[in-house]
């Protein structure tokens, strides 16, 4: 996330199945990194990474394995509006130890399910 300063911080928002207390989570450790400029890390969790670069067009991340990030991580940047349809560049990365490619496979289609039914909502 951009920092006050120009910079990159980074930012761990504990879990929560209580979708307006993750919100709360993310708008309030979010702000302090930002404002603060110094990276939130929780210990003694599992992460599962995602990033939003809206500013960027990305088609994908590789090898962003670190003793800090080794878990599976989702990744996107700005989507791109064609004529008949708007898509949203997704990486997924993950290490095979903790999955193989049909868990992939169906994380990423029921990653796509939701997306289509959010995007009839609107």
């Amino acid at each position: 996330m951009a920092n006050k300063q120009g910079g990159i911080s980074s930012c761990d928002i504990p879990f929560s199945a209580d979708l307006e207390q993750f919100n709360r989570d993310y708008l309030t450790l979010t702000e302090k990194a930002a404002q603060e400029c110094k990276s939130n890390f929780l210990e003694d969790c599992m992460i599962i990474g995602t990033s939003a670069m809206i500013q960027t067009e990305l088609d994908c991340i590789v090898n962003q394995y670190t003793e800090k990030f080794s878990n599976p991580m989702v990744m996107w940047g700005k989507y791109r509006k064609g004529f008949f349809k708007t898509v949203l560049p997704v990486s997924f990365q993950f290490h095979h130890v903790q999955m193989d490619g049909g868990h992939a496979a169906k994380f990423l289609e029921q990653l796509q399910g939701e997306i289509q039914y959010c995007g009839k909502e609107s």
